[in-house]
């Protein structure tokens, strides 16, 4: 069977890679840390965590995807709490809190079922794959490195640390992208999906049970319209390869 070759574009962190869960995990000690601390103030779990991601998208928002940012919100937090409950914040307990939102990031990578047979199979069918993901250069890199992933994706790698409209529209344009056979896949709507609607290729959302909030976003929808959403990552190279062949049969 005859087909055009596409230009595909994943994401990392929860679309290759597990990221969330690891997040999640120090969330979890870090509330039992909290409610602790303050347990003659007694604030739920539920207050805390919906404080904590308030501060997180919001810090996410202003100043992108920098590794800081996490162990920052976990501070952030705990002086908001502490001025609620007029006690005095220790600077020793805010060492401790930079240190364990830090460790995130020392957490053993995991593969998503999956991944390998993906990636092999859309490189056999000898289609293009790059590598787009957002964060802290050194810490996406020892990702890229531990999982092996140069195998896939050579020099075709971008990592920025705000990953949006306009960065997603830079690396289209300065690579030459043909946008008709692009694809963009990602499990964020706001960072991977919404530009990639914008800038004219085609979408891929790979939507995952537990969701960073930040990553949630509502589609207008025409938007909703144009994106295809799957709930594995095995799913890529069907899809990828029978509209590889329906673009060959217009061509031809």
């Amino acid at each position: 069977m005859k087909y055009l070759t596409q230009q595909v574009i994943f994401d990392l962190d929860d679309t290759l890679v597990h990221c969330n869960k690891y997040f999640d995990l120090i969330l979890g000690q870090y509330f039992e840390m909290m409610t602790d601390w303050f347990a003659d103030f007694g604030p739920t779990t539920a207050e805390l965590r919906s404080k904590q991601v308030e501060i997180d998208v919001e810090t996410v928002s202003m100043s992108g995807l920098a590794s800081d940012n996490f162990p920052k919100s976990l501070i952030a937090t705990y002086r908001f709490f502490c001025t609620k409950y007029n006690r005095p914040a220790e600077n020793f307990q805010e060492q401790q809190l930079m240190k364990l939102g830090l460790s995130v990031y020392d957490q053993e990578i995991e593969a998503y079922p999956g991944m390998v047979e993906t990636l092999d199979t859309l490189k056999q069918e000898g289609h293009h794959l790059f590598l787009y993901t957002g964060g802290d250069d050194t810490i996406q890199q020892r990702k890229i490195e531990q999982m092996k992933l140069d195998a896939y994706f050579d020099d075709r790698i971008f990592i920025r640390q705000h990953k949006n409209v306009e960065s997603l529209e830079e690396i289209l344009t300065r690579h030459k992208f043909d946008r008709k056979r692009t694809w963009m896949i990602g499990n964020s709507l706001r960072t991977d999906v919404l530009p990639a609607v914008t800038a004219g290729i085609n979408s891929i959302y790979l939507k995952q049970q537990n969701e960073w909030l930040y990553n949630l976003i509502e589609l207008q929808r025409e938007m909703q319209q144009s994106v295809l959403t799957i709930s594995s990552i095995s799913e890529v190279p069907p899809v990828i390869r029978s509209s590889a062949q329906q673009q060959h049969k217009h061509h031809g």
